[in-house]
Formats: structure tokens, C-alpha cells, sequence
């Protein structure tokens, strides 16, 4: 099954609760259900980035700090999806190309990416953390509409650097997240129609400091919203390493990483 997978940066799961209306209501309407995820260790986004689509939490992936620049070692999402013959796509943080493209990130070669040997083939990769979402949902549907892929990442910033300029308990953190569940209500609906299975989630949250990294409660527990026929919408207990073999099943393609069964018919 086509399968979409959006990573809200930085989106706190309480906040998720209490500002995603549109999708509580997506949920509500029987589409979807919400469950609460407790993200790997340091809760630092390349890190969580190379566990959501590997598996493989961050002291095994070696991918341990933001400063890691270069591939990764490990096959992600796209690189199952491609040796099945699938098409790959994403709209994402230049960090995600930086993982499974080419590193460093050179933004006059690598932004626009359209490369049908890649791990992700077409591409749209900002590296200002202000990108505005609505421009990187766009990007994505672009990318639909024109290459229908398979797996589409998208991967938009500015929960996080809302929460990184005024901080976890403030109206611009929680107004971020609303914007972004506006923006989803704008595509979700034509995604289900057209059959695709949906995933929307975060890397890691924030805290009141205006950062993240560490055990806190706030900093480690995220949201995972799924959408799609695929779904059993059952009680279950998820792993932020069982994501990338959760789509890889919801892909259809073989693969040897962990699943969350349990959310899955």
C-alpha cells in the first residue's frame, strides 16, 4: 500500500492532544486513531531522524549528535522501498538527504533532487529552519502529483523552531501545531481517498528551556497518529524503532526490522 509519513519536528505529544483538532476529528470520524510514543535517546533530531526511518536507536546507529554529517550506515525506508522496485520521494530537512542521498549537503546540487538511482529519487530538501510548513507540504504534494511515489516523507520544521525561539509552554509553540494540523486537513482527506495509509508523528518534543536532548517527560513523549484501511485502531504500545518496519509492512516490501503488529490489522 502507498504510505505517506509525516515527522512534525519538535511536536510535543501533549500539545499534539490539545491544539490537532482537525485530526482528533479525522479520529472521532472512525479514519484514525492517536497513540503515545516515548522517542530514543538523546532526543535530538538527526538522531531520531536515522531511528524513525532505520530502526536502529542512536548509540547503534552512531548517529548520536546534530553533527553527525554523513550517510547512514544502516538501509532505511527508502532503501527497502527501492530494491522492491518501489518509488521513493520526500520533502523534507536537508539532514534526511544528508542521511541517505549524499553528504554534506551542497543546496545548489542537492535541493531539487530528481535522481531515479537515489535511496529517495525526487526530492525537495529546505535548510532554513523558518522554510514555512505550508511551502513544504506543498513540495510534497507537488512530488505526488507528479511522480506518485510509493513512500512520501514529509518533514516540516517549524514546531520546532517555535518551540526553540519562545519555548514549550507558549501560544507560538502551540499555534505552530495548530497551523500544521491546518495544513493536513488541507491534503489528508485526498490521501485517504486515493488509498494511501498515513502516518503522522514527531521526532522528539521540547521543553521549557527552548530545547531538547535529554529524559524529560515533555522532551521524549511524541504523537503517532495513523490513518487508512490498514489500520486496526486497536490499544497498543508503540516503539519509535518500530516505525521504519511498520511501513515497510504497510509497503509491502521485505525487510528484518522490528513491527508494531499490534497497530496493524
Amino acid at each position: 500500500m502507498k504510505t505517506v509519513l509525516v515527522i512534525l519536528d519538535g511536536l510535543n505529544y501533549q500539545v499534539a492532544y490539545d491544539a490537532m483538532g482537525y485530526l482528533h476529528a479525522e479520529c472521532a470520524a472512525g479514519h484514525g486513531c492517536l497513540y503515545s510514543l516515548e522517542c530514543e535517546l538523546p532526543s535530538l533530531s538527526r538522531p531520531l531522524y536515522e531511528c524513525i526511518l532505520t530502526g536502529m536507536p542512536p548509540v547503534e546507529s552512531g548517529v548520536v549528535h546534530n553533527n553527525v554529517v554523513r550517510l547512514s550506515r544502516h538501509r532505511s525506508i527508502f532503501h527497502y522501498a527501492r530494491a522492491a522496485g518501489l518509488t521513493t520521494a520526500a520533502a523534507a530537512y536537508h539532514w534526511v538527504s544528508e542521511l541517505y542521498n549524499r553528504a554534506p549537503f551542497d543546496a545548489a546540487r542537492d535541493r531539487h533532487t530528481l535522481d531515479p538511482e537515489a535511496a529517495i529519487q525526487y526530492g525537495h530538501f529546505y535548510h532554513a529552519d523558518h522554510y514555512p510548513d505550508s511551502h513544504v507540504f506543498e513540495d510534497a504534494e507537488s512530488l505526488r502529483l507528479r511522480y506518485q511515489p510509493d513512500f512520501l516523507l514529509i518533514h516540516p520544521m517549524n514546531i520546532d523552531d517555535a518551540g526553540h525561539r519562545f519555548g514549550l509552554s507558549t501560544p507560538q509553540y502551540r499555534n505552530a501545531a495548530r497551523t500544521a494540523d491546518g495544513l493536513l486537513s488541507l491534503y489528508l482527506p485526498e490521501w485517504l481517498a486515493r488509498g494511501y495509509q498515513v502516518l503522522v508523528t514527531a521526532d522528539h518534543g521540547m521543553n521549557d528551556d527552548r530545547s531538547h536532548g535529554g529524559i524529560l517527560p515533555e522532551e521524549r513523549q511524541v504523537p503517532l497518529f495513523v490513518f487508512g484501511e490498514a489500520f486496526s485502531q486497536s490499544p497498543a504500545a508503540v516503539r519509535q524503532t518500530e516505525l521504519c518496519g511498520t511501513v515497510c509492512s504497510l509497503l509491502g516490501v521485505e525487510h528484518d526490522k522490528p513491527v508494531c503488529g499490534g497497530i496493524l490489522k
